[in-house]
């Protein structure tokens, strides 16, 4: 089964990779790849890939791996949901998700507080709380 996958490139530190298809069971690094599609250099978010030839490949049936299907979904050569490529531990954050969410919990909070009757203290309850002056308990304790 042939697959479109990244092949390493780049020397220590330096992280390019080249835009490959190859059959699944052979090591990207064999460089043993039926066909170059293009490159991509993640420092530089810089990705060249010839959509046409991408194309015909998925016709064909070729599988992209995870990450190569999220960079074909961003050069617009297919349409789709990405794919979360990192662990379950750290999953992706989407920051507009997490805004509409917190918009909709004030909201949410307002409806709220705008339904519910609004308690109001007697002004008498709390001065019946306030302690009598020290000279009175000290007359009160003389007197017992």
């Amino acid at each position: 089964m042939l697959m479109m996958r990244l092949q390493r490139v780049g020397r220590k530190n330096d992280p390019s990779f080249r835009i490959v298809v190859t059959d699944k069971r052979t090591s990207v690094k064999s460089d043993r790849h039926v066909d170059r599609l293009g490159s991509y250099n993640p420092k530089s978010n810089l990705v060249q890939i010839d959509a046409e030839k991408a194309k015909e490949w998925l016709a064909k049936g070729v599988q992209p791996s995870d990450t190569v299907h999220n960079i074909l979904i961003n050069q617009k050569v297919i349409t789709g949901k990405k794919i979360n490529v990192l662990p379950k531990k750290s999953p992706i954050v989407d920051e507009a998700a997490i805004k509409k969410a917190a918009e909709e919990a004030e909201a949410k909070a307002a409806a709220e507080e705008a339904s519910a009757p609004v308690e109001e203290t007697p002004v008498e309850a709390e001065s019946e709380t306030v302690e009598a002056p020290k000279e009175e308990v000290e007359a009160e304790k003389v007197a017992a």
